[in-house]
C-alpha cells in the first residue's frame, strides 16, 4: 500500500513578502510605518585619551614645576624632563647591574620611581 503526498505550493507563488494576517499589505510598507524617521549627522566625536597625573598640582616639588614650565615652555619642558627621566633610568639600571637584579625587578624599581616622582610633583 503505497500512500501518497501532495503538497500544494500554489498559495506561496507570487505571495512573498505578503502576510494573510495583515489584510496584504507589504512588509515593506509595515516596516516604514513601524520605524521612526532619525536622521543621522555623523559619528559622535569622541575626546581623545590624555594620560593624566592623578597627583597633579600636588606634591612638594609640583609649584616648582608648573613655575618652570611656564617659563620654560611647554615644548622645551618636556624635552628637559625626558632627559631627565632617561639619565634617572640609566642609574636604575646601573644600580641593578651592581647588585645583581634581574629585569623583573628592575622594572618594579622603575615603576616604583614613577610612582614616587607623581607624589613628589615631579610629573606635575
Amino acid at each position: 500500500m503505497a500512500a501518497s503526498t501532495s503538497v500544494s505550493v500554489a498559495g506561496f507563488k507570487g505571495s512573498l513578502g505578503k502576510s494573510s494576517f495583515n489584510g496584504g499589505e507589504d512588509y515593506a510598507m509595515l516596516a516604514a510605518k513601524s520605524t521612526p524617521n532619525v536622521v543621522r549627522i555623523g559619528k559622535p566625536v569622541r575626546a581623545q585619551p590624555m594620560m593624566k597625573n592623578v597627583n597633579e598640582g600636588k606634591g612638594v616639588f609640583a609649584p616648582l614645576v608648573v613655575v618652570t614650565r611656564q617659563i620654560v615652555g611647554k615644548k622645551r619642558f618636556n624635552q628637559l624632563r625626558g632627559k631627565a627621566i632617561a639619565l634617572h633610568s640609566q642609574v636604575i639600571n646601573e644600580f641593578c647591574k651592581a647588585i645583581g637584579a634581574d629585569g623583573k625587578q628592575r622594572q618594579g624599581l622603575i615603576r616604583l620611581a614613577k610612582k614616587n616622582g607623581e607624589k613628589l610633583g615631579f610629573l606635575a
